[in-house]
């Protein structure tokens, strides 16, 4: 299977799909009822109303979130492959990503932080191609609104606000301008909001934005937990390690590209504890700058046995937590 996805061959769409369905089965087989809850973003609430008036709404939740983890497998695929973040093109970033989603129940769940990660993909891929452009203007702009509107599905997603000022700064010299532009996009979706809310006679000042409150997430201690958090550490530290050996011959782009998926998982980490839950739903945000680091951990090591072993123990560890237990019940 790795060797398969280590082609750059457009017939790895399909075989990835397929992949996908395999181990994303039990959501298919006990689907679940998707609820928002206050902290979750008024787009989201909407969507989850009109999911909740179909009437098949637990296996509609589901085909919903197996499209978008399927969707962000392939743009996280496509971030790696066309900026050269790795010496050849391959399809394991976005096979890395599917099986780092099947490691935690919850991250094949329907939820505002999967679909908010969607648009968080988006920015930094158009973010990356601000690198070495002279009239980027509008995109910067654009850069922004994603990120306001990504907001209004998960509000603590705002916190990557500081991750695309910083990339900013990585991969153009400051301009004051370009950064204005910047919080004018971000802004531009609450002033149309409060135009609408005005205009409505609802608009309350101190009910516009969402609460904030800082807090230690809760977490359930289990076994499951202890072998999720290494699948997701040993390759992770085996593919920086890599990384870190390329470095000196990949383009300079590609080296502050991976300085800019660093601090991506760094500011991820940080989510959780804004208006925490007792929940692994806010940790998916992790997900994809982890993938691209484990991709890397399946690519380059001579000897063979160990990706092969990575690919096997995930798998393996996957098949046995969601048939072997009732978590998904």
């Amino acid at each position: 299977m790795i060797a398969l996805f280590k082609q750059k061959s457009p017939a790895n769409i399909i075989i990835l799909l397929i992949f996908g369905l395999l181990i994303k089965l039990p959501i298919f087989l006990y689907p679940k009822e998707v609820v928002a809850t206050d902290n979750d973003g008024r787009l989201y609430q909407v969507l989850v109303q009109w999911i909740n008036n179909t009437g098949s709404s637990a296996l509609l939740a589901s085909v919903i979130a197996f499209f978008l983890l399927y969707i962000q497998a392939l743009m996280i695929n496509y971030l790696v492959n066309e900026y050269r973040m790795t010496t050849r093109q391959t399809y394991l970033p976005g096979m890395a990503y599917l099986m780092i989603t099947s490691l935690l129940p919850e991250w094949s769940v329907l939820s505002a932080a999967l679909v908010s990660n969607l648009f968080i993909i988006l920015i930094f891929t158009n973010l990356f191609r601000l690198y070495n452009q002279s009239a980027v203007n509008s995109k910067i702009f654009n850069v922004g609104l994603l990120a306001g509107l990504t907001s209004f599905i998960f509000f603590p997603s705002l916190i990557f606000a500081f991750a695309i000022i910083l990339g900013l700064m990585i991969l153009r010299a400051f301009r004051l301008n370009e950064f204005f532009l910047l919080l004018m996009g971000a802004a531009t979706p609450y002033y149309f909001y409060a135009a609408y809310l005005f205009l409505t006679d609802q608009f309350v000042v101190s009910q516009f934005f969402p609460e904030v409150y800082l807090q230690v997430p809760q977490v359930q201690r289990s076994l499951w937990l202890v072998g999720s958090t290494l699948l997701l550490a040993i390759p992770f530290l085996i593919g920086g390690y890599f990384i870190q050996a390329q470095l000196r011959k990949m383009l300079i782009q590609a080296r502050k590209n991976w300085s800019i998926i660093l601090l991506f998982l760094l500011l991820a980490f940080g989510v959780p504890f804004i208006n925490s839950t007792a929940s692994f739903h806010t940790w998916i945000l992790t997900a994809a700058p982890f993938a691209a680091f484990h991709a890397s951990a399946y690519l380059y090591p001579v000897r063979k046995w160990l990706p092969l072993f990575l690919f096997l123990a995930t798998i393996v560890f996957i098949i046995s937590q969601q048939f072997l237990t009732t978590v998904w019940h």
